[in-house]
């Protein structure tokens, strides 16, 4: 099975998109899964993973819906307000929807990401969705990245997803700094990372993009966390910033290209398969 472990679908609205700046042209206009469809089949996808790309509940509900009229869609990552008091009665109501894989929250935008990370109230909340066997996927900038080992240590009740490799600033060339924030996630087993949202860390001030550049980060991403811990993910529509779905395909075939079949078949699929619980 092969599976894009990331992507997003919205009806757009500018009140409810306000992250689309206005140079955003391209992404503000509905993309559903029928935008989708033709390019997961020329590329060889079986099946897709929906992500949250709003904080709010209704944007779970919206995903669960395209998901039970589209098979492609193999699971949701939705939304919910994890420090809410009332949350274990919030999960309930999606207690039986078998294609909710887990859960996101937008911590790239909170105003201090290590004071959300150590809250209680999020903590039991994390908690919370990982004893009912779903996933939860962390969402920072490269520069954000220091409080997440310690979250990652305390939340470790079932997988955590580390999405965009932690979202390296690749058009800065600091590698260095990236790896020694995510080096202390190798050994943490039960956290993996998605190869996705590259191409728009690697854009170049001429709206530009440089495959070569962003081998490095891949090469490091293997090294700390193995195939095994990796899946791809197109970040499609967001990607379409700097490259086509196809485009984004290519950067990863060609560097995969060296690789064992294990290895490509983990990264093109058998991790998304496991950690999400695809049938």
């Amino acid at each position: 099975m092969k599976v894009d472990a990331h992507q997003h679908f919205w009806r757009y609205r500018a009140e409810d998109h306000a992250w689309m700046g206005a140079d955003m042209t391209v992404l503000r206009q509905d993309w559903l899964p029928q935008d989708l469809l033709p390019l997961l089949r020329a590329c060889g996808f079986d099946r897709c993973v929906a992500v949250q790309a709003r904080g709010s509940e209704i944007e779970t509900q919206f995903l669960l819906h395209l998901a039970e009229q589209h098979d492609c869609i193999a699971a949701v990552v939705g939304w919910a307000d994890l420090r809410a008091a009332d949350l274990p009665a919030r999960l309930e109501r999606w207690g039986m929807a078998p294609k909710l894989a887990g859960f996101r929250h937008l911590v790239q935008d909170e105003p201090d990401v290590a004071t959300l990370l150590a809250d209680p109230r999020f903590l039991r909340g994390v908690a919370r969705v990982q004893e009912q066997s779903r996933v939860y996927e962390i969402l920072v900038h490269a520069r954000q990245l220091a409080p997440v080992p310690e979250f990652c240590a305390t939340s470790d009740r079932y997988w955590l997803v580390l999405d965009h490799l932690g979202k390296p600033a690749i058009r800065d060339r600091d590698l260095r700094t990236w790896r020694t924030r995510v080096l202390p996630l190798a050994d943490m087993q039960h956290v993996v990372c998605k190869i996705s949202g590259l191409v728009t860390e690697a854009m170049n001030a001429y709206g530009e993009i440089e495959p070569a550049a962003i081998a490095p980060y891949l090469d490091t991403a293997l090294e700390i966390f193995g195939s095994h811990r990796l899946m791809f993910g197109s970040d499609w529509p967001v990607c379409l910033l700097a490259a086509s779905y196809p485009q984004v395909v290519e950067i990863v075939e060609r560097w995969a290209e060296r690789l064992s079949v294990d290895e490509r078949d983990a990264i093109w699929g058998e991790t998304a398969r496991r950690i999400y619980g695809l049938q």
